[in-house]
């Protein structure tokens, strides 16, 4: 059964991976994919629960957490790199899951960029958070996402993960509109968003830090409280 779990999940990430170099080569269909991706998702989290009924407050909650991730990037859409997005999504992921953060990150950038702006990076938005939601929940019970020490690394490695990912989707869009395919050029690519992936990096420390542990504190509460997502 483990072995089967893991194929289907293996062959999911699959379909995502082929979804985001479909939205490279047609990306005027980039919406598309984009609900393809939420489809995804939205099965990867329900085969997770499949032995037991999903409650629809569970789906609310689910729904609740990727709307406040969402409108958290409005305020500071005019500070770039700068949101509380990342740490909405890092701490859902933590408490309730990997399955349950991967899916938050995705619907957040997706209903986000209703407002700040639907285009072809949108998948890859989706993705990138996605990971951020589900990596943190496949960490939770180390040592290292056990400490605030460990928190606060991971906060600054998505700071500048997250910008390397989208890098990749820009640097694929500029070799398409016919810029330099070298290495070298990849290198400066990727060596121009230093200032902003360091601005994400600090903006998910300081959110951390001033709100990480009253977080926890509330979503592990309402997890135990109403038996959510167990």
């Amino acid at each position: 059964m483990r072995k089967h779990k893991a194929v289907v999940i293996a062959f999911l990430f699959i379909m995502m991976i082929v979804l985001l170099g479909l939205n490279y080569i047609w990306d005027d269909s980039y919406l598309w994919f984009s609900f393809g991706l939420i489809i995804l998702a939205l099965v990867l989290f329900l085969f997770k629960f499949e032995s037991r009924k999903v409650e629809p407050r569970e789906l609310v909650l689910l729904a609740v957490l990727a709307s406040i991730a969402a409108v958290g990037r409005i305020p500071f859409a005019s500070l770039p790199s700068v949101q509380p997005t990342t740490f909405v999504i890092m701490m859902s992921g933590y408490v309730f899951g990997a399955e349950s953060g991967f899916v938050i990150g995705a619907v957040a950038a997706l209903a986000s960029n209703m407002i700040m702006g639907q285009g072809p990076w949108t998948p890859w938005q989706m993705v990138a958070w996605g990971l951020v939601g589900m990596t943190a929940g496949l960490l939770k019970n180390t040592f290292f996402m056990n400490r605030r020490w460990g928190q606060i690394t991971f906060g600054v490695i998505w700071g500048y993960l997250f910008g390397w990912i989208m890098n990749l989707w820009g640097f694929l869009a500029l070799i398409q509109s016919g810029g330099s395919q070298t290495w070298r050029a990849f290198i400066v690519y990727m060596i121009g968003s230093a200032t902003f992936d360091t601005f994400h990096a600090i903006s998910n420390v300081f959110f951390l830090v001033v709100f990480g542990a009253i977080w926890i504190k509330i979503l592990t509460r309402f997890k135990r409280k109403y038996g959510l997502l167990e």
